[in-house]
């Protein structure tokens, strides 16, 4: 999200509240903007499908089942490479050598469409006994998830964000309009219109790409060359990917809380649902996630590490590492705040919201829980970014792997107790990450003179850009 701070603070500036709420709103648009279009339109596209035609209901689970992992399994996959490039990236507008951008992305991008078209057709067999249609649309769906994960985690650098977010609804807009109009089709027709959407979404993305970032070469790919393989970014991509989706997996691939949809593909329905609609809830705390990250604490951060390169005394260095602490612990009170606020209102609102929706009120109590669950992730994400932008990847790695291994465990040991703990595996998970992430986030700013001075190499050159969270 690189530069959305200047149009932050631009809107702040004007000191009034009209200006704090234009800057809080345009936060919320842009930090969550793209997943709730896509969480609505295909929710959308679901319901008014089942609702219009006798006997699509199934089409319909089918569909939303599909679309489901297609889009966990984009991710993990993806996940080994976009922290990686995002980073390759950075360096390279940080070196004013913007020219390398696009050769490598399209680099980059042939290689994840070979390896996503090779692992969805080696795939295909499993899912023998359904249409061959079917399978070829979840193939190439997958091909262009993968490459749209991709561009989207660095597009926003093209400073651009009202033409991404304008991306992303006429992406997402063409999925539920194709989709409505190829519904007949049956489960076909719906995932033929998710493809349509998808093509558009991705064509879309790439073309300002393609403005912003010109080149006379057409293809390249930097990224295995010596210096530019980050393991621990390769793996905090795959264990925070990891780590989202393996309470899902656990209960989907459990038989005492799954069912057979198509192929080999299972849900859950009792807890699929009630989180899917607690991720909804996240946008006031991603909309002050990012006021602060990207406002306060990122410029106490730029003033700390001008003070170190421009030779400062140390105590005015230290001056800007206590403010810069200072900015941090403000930006996760705000998050508490807000947040808090947002879960306590949809806990009472929680019994009507279900019912207006037409849901069972067998979903409240697993709704309940991943209300606090999914607002805890915001304060993970928060220490994430954090140690990003002191570029303290080992911590960010041990963080994620004890997300993913605590979440895999504690769900599992849900599963054993009942279903009246369903759920909170996955709350229990970030609540424990996010306090060590925490303890962790003290060390790091304790040691942080001593580590920028003592433990870099004799007379390296500055170090480049901090990786930023949304990558």
């Amino acid at each position: 999200m690189a530069g959305i701070g200047f149009e932050l603070r631009r809107l702040l500036q004007q000191d009034s509240y009209l200006g704090l709420l234009r800057a809080y709103s345009y936060a919320g648009i842009i930090g969550s903007g793209p997943w709730v279009l896509s969480i609505l339109a295909v929710m959308a596209l679901g319901m008014i499908s089942a609702s219009t035609q006798q006997d699509a209901s199934w089409h319909v689970t089918e569909f939303l089942v599909s679309v489901t992992w297609l889009v966990a399994a984009s991710l993990i996959f993806t996940g080994l490479v976009q922290l990686l490039f995002t980073r390759f990236v950075a360096d390279r507008l940080f070196e004013n050598r913007a020219e390398r951008v696009l050769p490598n992305l399209l680099g980059l991008l042939t290689l994840v469409t070979l390896a996503a078209g090779t692992l969805g057709l080696a795939a295909m067999p499993a899912f023998a006994g359904t249409g061959l249609i079917y399978r070829l649309e979840m193939v190439v769906a997958f091909v262009l998830l993968s490459n749209i994960w991709c561009v989207a985690v660095f597009v926003a650098g093209v400073k651009a964000y009202h033409q991404v977010l304008g991306a992303f609804a006429l992406g997402y807009g063409a999925t539920l309009g194709a989709g409505l109009l190829l519904r007949d089709l049956g489960l076909e027709g719906l995932l033929g219109g998710f493809v349509l959407g998808q093509g558009l979404l991705l064509y879309s993305l790439l073309f300002m790409v393609i403005r912003h970032y010109p080149s006379e070469r057409l293809w390249a790919f930097d990224l295995h060359r010596r210096g530019q393989r980050h393991l621990s970014l390769i793996l905090i991509g795959l264990s925070y990917n990891l780590g989202i989706w393996v309470d899902k997996l656990a209960f989907w691939f459990n038989p005492d809380t799954s069912e057979s949809i198509i192929g080999p593909l299972r849900a859950a329905p009792i807890h699929d649902l009630p989180l899917f609609l607690a991720y909804l809830s996240i946008v006031p705390g991603m909309a002050v996630f990012l006021m602060r990250m990207e406002t306060d604490f990122a410029e106490r951060c730029s003033a700390y590490y001008e003070a170190v390169r421009g030779g400062d005394t140390l105590e005015h260095i230290e001056i800007q590492r206590s403010q810069m602490i200072t900015s941090v612990r403000r930006g996760i009170y705000d998050i508490f705040k807000v947040q808090g606020i947002t879960i306590l209102a949809l806990l009472l609102a929680g019994p009507a919201l279900l019912d207006w929706l037409g849901f069972s009120a067998w979903y409240l109590p697993l709704f309940n829980i991943f209300l606090v669950a999914v607002g805890i992730q915001v304060l993970f994400m928060a220490i994430l970014n954090v140690l990003f932008y002191l570029d303290r990847l080992r911590p960010a790695l041990c963080l994620c792997l004890l997300f993913a291994g605590t979440n895999l465990g504690l769900t599992v040991v849900s599963q054993q107790l009942g279903p009246a703990f369903y759920g909170y595996g996955y709350a229990l998970a970030l609540l424990i990450t996010s306090l060590v992430g925490l303890g962790m986030l003290d060390r790091e700013f304790q040691r942080l003179t001593y580590q920028t001075f003592m433990l870099q190499p004799p007379f390296s050159p500055p170090r480049g850009p901090r990786l930023t969270p949304e990558a």
